[in-house]
């Protein structure tokens, strides 16, 4: 085979390599991550499960707007002066949180834990919008019907509970926020940087205006959730706040990896929340009853 033939070749096989057909290439397949991240983002977001739970007198069904039911479950820790508001992960639903409330409830906070659209057995479909629904349903529930002062609820998000969480704590009167294993983005998981438009949860944009306590934690050998995201969150939060880094711990274990400093982290926020109700003329500022 000559040269001029190989050329040939060689050019029907592989094409021309100029940096307008790089060009094209990095277009194509931004376009097609691009569309990817628009349609099939919440569906790789959101992984209900087949309940954990099954129904019964403590299961408390809330509205969530637009016909959805959600499912609730509130513990309450006897003389507990402050509630917390936890929103859990994408893969778990109130049967997979029970150790986790009750130690909670243990520290001696009362918890209002709910079930996204879509998970255990709340109606309807997950998504970003109805995410923010649901959370809303649930502090509707608890400063209302349970009787909890905003100023007395800390809202905890756990990983993809971080978004809802954010957008609650941007819009509503709380006493604190706790963020654990989050994100400062969907989209920002995969790329690190901020590379798509139409970005989901985008809570790095959100944190700064956030008007209560913060407390970030993270595992620093989180493989799900890079460790980054917690720094960055923490970096943006406005004071005061408090952050709990753990260095053996990965997305899942932070509690259990090192228990102690956990159980300090969140006495020591919650301490923290009755300095400020304390400050803005709303309690004693002791924290008693509540831990």
């Amino acid at each position: 085979m000559d040269d001029k033939t190989k050329k040939l070749l060689k050019r029907v096989l592989f094409g021309e390599l100029s940096w307008r057909r790089l060009a094209q290439s990095v277009a194509f397949i931004y376009g097609t991550l691009l569309l990817f991240a628009v349609f099939g983002a919440e569906r790789m977001l959101f992984l209900p499960h087949e309940a954990g739970y099954a129904a019964g007198p403590e299961v408390v069904m809330l509205d969530a707007g637009g016909g959805v039911k959600i499912a609730s479950r509130y513990a309450v820790a006897p003389g507990a002066r402050y509630a917390v508001l936890y929103s859990h992960g994408n893969a778990e639903d109130l049967g997979d949180v029970g150790p986790l409330v009750e130690y909670l409830q243990g520290l001696g906070v009362s918890v209002l834990a709910y079930d996204y659209a879509g998970y255990g057995l709340s109606e309807g479909s997950p998504s970003e919008a109805q995410a923010y629904a649901d959370i809303e349903a649930a502090y509707a529930h608890l400063t209302g019907a349970l009787g909890v002062p905003p100023e007395r609820v800390i809202a905890y998000g756990r990983s993809l509970g971080g978004g809802p969480s954010v957008e609650l704590a941007r819009r509503k009167r709380l006493g604190g926020l706790v963020l654990e294993s989050t994100f400062t983005s969907v989209y920002r998981v995969a790329t690190g940087v901020p590379l798509f438009p139409r970005d989901r949860m985008v809570s790095i944009d959100k944190i700064g205006q956030v008007g209560c306590p913060v407390l970030v934690i993270h595992g620093r050998r989180d493989r799900v959730v890079p460790f980054k995201h917690g720094e960055a969150l923490f970096a943006s939060a406005p004071e005061p706040k408090r952050a709990l880094w753990v260095d053996e711990a990965g997305h899942n274990d932070v509690m259990f990896v090192d228990e102690r400093r956990y159980d300090e982290a969140v006495r020591g926020f919650v301490a923290l929340v009755a300095e400020e109700e304390k400050r803005r003329g709303g309690g004693d500022g002791s924290g008693r009853g509540a831990l």
